[in-house]
């Protein structure tokens, strides 16, 4: 894991997976990949960037107002990148509009649709923005958030997300447009299914993934880990994991427990300056996070946990066969899992040491 001479590239044996082929924070201009939320109106988009990226209870995001203008924000994390906000009533690809500055050089373009009200007017737009991009922007990134679903029950949902699916496929299909790179979630505000698909939409913007990947494997058969994943804290997106299954449920543990790290932050956290004369930052305890090591027991399995720096955590689930007698192995192998972190992402390091 420390010899990592190609580890800012992917493999060039591995299938197209990847669809922008930049390094994060490469983008020419404001240097942030943008993510664009569309969809008709009231279908939930500004509750979604609320909840994910503003902390905002989902209880809370009825008293929303509706989305009149475009609404631009820059997120500052491990990736710096931009969410803008659509309204659902404009025709974006009218010449009033400029299309260069809206669809040019975005990462994905994620559209909302509302499962529990009349889709096919939403569909129907949604390809007819497909097939728009199609010509100028085929790289962009198309992401369908099937959302609302908590209210449906289990095989509502199940035959609405199909026919959803189907209807896109199909209407596609017959303008000539086969196997679309459309991938499509059932997503909610009220469960951890809208953090999951984010984090998928997010990891497709990181040519560094397979990497990530090899890294986490590899400490995962390192020190008999069941599955480990590698948080953004602030959002609870995560930016990679093993390649073992994943299920819900264990990401559910570790999105929860992220909830503590956070909580502990805002009351013991502390911006640490930086000394006269010097741009790195006086650091304390582990390196480059100024907390936290801990490994805890949640029924059957240990839940280990470091922050890896100011913006990341590495949280791995462990089963019940003694880790506390190889905390110290582990604690070891985790510290050389970071210090390959900063070669995968020698930028992002370098910027974090900055002082404000």
């Amino acid at each position: 894991m420390e010899d990592l001479p190609d580890a800012d590239t992917p493999p060039t044996d591995m299938p197209p997976r990847y669809h922008t082929g930049r390094l994060p924070n490469s983008k020419a201009g404001d240097g942030k990949p943008r993510l664009l939320l569309m969809g008709q109106r009231r279908s939930g988009k500004s509750s979604i960037s609320s909840v994910v990226f503003h902390k905002l209870p989902p209880g809370e995001t009825l008293y929303l107002e509706t989305t009149t203008h475009i609404k631009k924000e820059s997120m500052h994390s491990f990736m710096d990148f931009q969410v803008w906000d659509l309204p659902g009533q404009f025709n974006y690809f009218d010449p009033e509009f400029d299309v260069e500055n809206i669809f040019d050089e975005i990462g994905a373009l994620i559209w909302v649709i509302d499962a529990q009200d009349e889709y096919l007017e939403a569909i129907g737009r949604l390809n007819q923005t497909i097939l728009n991009l199609q010509s100028r922007y085929p790289s962009i990134n198309i992401e369908v958030f099937v959302h609302k679903v908590d209210g449906l029950s289990e095989d509502y949902k199940s035959d609405t997300f199909r026919d959803i699916i189907q209807r896109v496929q199909d209407e596609l299909s017959d303008h000539g447009y086969e196997n679309a790179p459309v991938s499509f979630y059932q997503t909610s505000i009220y469960d951890h299914s809208i953090f999951e698909a984010f984090s998928k939409v997010i990891q497709k913007l990181i040519p560094q993934l397979p990497t990530l990947e090899a890294l986490l494997n590899s400490l995962c058969a390192a020190c008999r880990i069941e599955k480990a994943y590698l948080f953004d804290i602030m959002s609870k997106i995560y930016i990679a994991t093993d390649t073992s299954p994943t299920d819900i449920g264990s990401y559910e543990i570790c999105s929860d427990y992220i909830d503590v790290v956070i909580d502990i932050s805002e009351i013991y956290g502390w911006d640490r300056p930086a000394e006269e004369g010097k741009k790195e930052l006086i650091e304390t305890g582990n390196n480059d996070a100024e907390s936290l090591i801990t490994m805890e027991r949640k029924g059957n399995n240990y839940l280990y946990l470091r922050e890896i720096n100011k913006y990341l955590a590495l949280i791995c689930l462990m089963g019940d066969d003694s880790p506390q007698d190889k905390k110290s192995i582990i604690d070891y192998n985790v510290g050389v899992f970071q210090a390959a972190l900063k070669q995968v992402f020698p930028r992002a390091d370098r910027e974090q040491l900055q002082p404000e």
